[in-house]
């Protein structure tokens, strides 16, 4: 391949075809072929890890732990910084090592084989072997189906990563690291081989998602019902973003009592609706709308931000001193605040500059939303919406959730919800919901017609309510009168189109384009199986969906 480089992972790949010159996101050469070459070293430790597990020989957390952490460092908009990378390289290498000292001899594939090169110029000299398109021989087929397990594995190391934060995992999860990344070298897997194995990173998207529901609830409890100011207040303040409820709850703790508000900002929105956290009176409201506006919204903020997962963009020289990293965020220059070996963070820096910078200067008139109706909440009013449903009140629920982005055709998410009818409830999650989330929906049979059911990860709860209202009416999931509008970004929402097509789950409609590294026989099998559709008009798309449910 003669490019600079080669990446289709996120939706805004350049063309609708990939980047060769460098990442729409704001990844270098430098960073794509460093993270070609990273996933390459994992699958490499996986060949050998996977033997050992077939040999029912359990792989070290702190190994597990690597790759989850290094495959998450790859996502989208995580880190942007090149020693981050070239450190877990070489951390990399001593991991196979110690890993193929462990396994039987046999042949291996190359990624197992290779060994790394000393330094950064020889590894990028090195990751032209491990680029996506690097084998022009491979099946284009196989080469779809491998990335899309490995899209998914990314996603669902994010979900890993929060989970393992506060204590919990599940060991089929971190196993199925090493057999998925296992999978996308073997030469011996048919394409229904690797259907299979899709199918099942779809299984395990599912199980993280449960896991890491589980480890939410049980440290902060069930989500409830909560408005949330979205106007700021007077006074120093730190915005946190991100998806990592631990973060939040120990800036909280750090903070209580030192005249400092905190917003949430993206996905963090979801956490005031857990009790564990909104009962700190300081955790004032949320700030900003989706990720994709940072730079705007960031712009010579008199206060601090704190990106505790992905989605960072390059910071403006206006803000590049008070915001902070954490966790695998990281980008060249910014600082990053790295974990205790007791688990906690001292975040002493960032609460010593928002108080140096004074924050806002007056108070800005409240402007409240809803959020907090996770499953539990959802499903204490299930029997008002089965009765609602069945005497005609509500007509029919609409799943319109997922990332956002800067794509001008974005907006058809805005449009949609805008002209669903007022007889129908609209349940969302993911930062997909601030296309729609500040408008008034009012009420429909007593309920919210707006329902924020959470995170990217509480597709989750969006699986349980929709599995709940199925057994209520005696019927199954797809001939429920729901239908689920996604939109799509990075590799979570990958992760959670998989978890739900690995449910079954029928007549999807994605946009606002297909994935690039969807090649057109896998597309075709998606849509002959799941009947998976693309967005076209808000107007169309309603008319077609309320008519397929008649």
């Amino acid at each position: 391949m003669d490019n600079a480089m080669f990446c289709y992972q996120c939706e805004q790949t350049f063309g609708g075809k990939g980047c060769t010159k460098g990442g729409v996101c704001g990844k270098t050469p430098e960073i794509a072929n460093l993270q070609d070459l990273l996933i390459y070293q994992l699958k490499g430790i996986s060949c050998y890890a996977k033997e050992l597990i077939d040999q029912g020989k359990p792989i070290d957390k702190e190994v597990v732990k690597f790759v989850e952490n290094s495959l998450f460092t790859t996502l989208t908009n995580v880190n942007f910084d090149v020693d981050v990378h070239v450190k877990r390289l070489q951390e990399s290498q001593k991991i196979k090592e110690q890993l193929r000292s462990q396994a039987p001899q046999k042949t291996y594939p190359d990624a197992a084989t290779y060994n790394l090169s000393d330094s950064k110029e020889a590894m990028l000299k090195d990751a032209v072997k491990a680029g996506i398109m690097y084998d022009q021989t491979l099946d284009a087929d196989i080469r779809s189906l491998r990335s899309t397990v490995l899209y998914g594995l990314k996603g669902i190391s994010a979900y890993g990563h929060q989970a393992r934060f506060i204590n919990f995992y599940s060991d089929q999860v971190d196993n199925f690291y090493f057999q998925g990344l296992e999978a996308t070298t073997n030469d011996n897997l048919t394409l229904d081989d690797m259907i299979r194995v899709v199918m099942r990173t779809g299984n395990m998207s599912v199980e993280v998602m449960k896991v890491l529901d589980e480890a939410n609830t049980t440290t902060y409890q069930n989500p409830s019902p909560h408005q949330v100011d979205v106007n700021p207040k007077k006074g120093p303040f730190i915005i946190i973003s991100g998806h990592d409820l631990r973060d939040l709850e120990m800036l909280l703790e750090q903070t209580e009592g030192k005249g400092i508000n905190i917003y949430t900002h993206g996905e963090m929105l979801p956490a005031h609706g857990y009790p564990g956290l909104k009962k700190y009176k300081h955790l004032a409201g949320n700030y900003g709308s989706a990720w994709q506006n940072q730079q705007k919204e960031f712009d010579n903020l008199p206060g601090c931000i704190l990106m505790t997962t992905n989605c960072l963009m390059r910071p403006r020289e206006t803000y590049k001193d008070r915001i902070f990293t954490t966790n695998v965020v990281g980008w060249e220059g910014v600082k990053n605040i790295k974990t205790k070996p007791d688990g906690t963070k001292d975040f002493s820096e960032i609460i010593d500059k928002a108080l140096e910078l004074g924050g806002f200067t007056e108070d800005e008139e409240a402007h409240k939303i809803l959020v907090g109706f996770g499953h539990h909440a959802t499903l204490s009013h299930a029997e008002a919406i089965v009765n609602a449903v069945k005497d005609g009140k509500v007509r029919h629920f609409f799943l319109i959730g997922g990332c956002d982005g800067a794509r001008p055709g974005r907006n058809y998410y805005t449009e949609f919800a805008k002209l669903v009818p007022e007889d129908c409830v609209i349940l969302t999650l993911a930062c997909g919901k601030y296309r729609f989330n500040k408008l008034d929906f009012g009420t429909v049979a007593g309920l919210p017609r707006l329902l924020d059911i959470g995170q990217c990860n509480d597709a989750y709860s969006a699986v349980r309510i929709a599995t709940a209202l199925a057994d209520a009416f005696d019927t199954d999931v797809n001939s429920l009168p729901l239908s689920i509008v996604l939109s799509w970004y990075e590799q979570k929402a990958v992760a959670d189109l998989l978890a739900l097509l690995s449910l079954g789950i029928q007549n999807m409609r994605l946009g606002p384009s297909l994935p690039a590294f969807l090649s057109p026989n896998v597309l075709q099998y998606l849509v002959e199986t799941f009947s998976i559709k693309p967005i076209s008009t808000p107007e169309d798309d309603l008319k077609s969906l309320l008519k397929q449910a008649n």
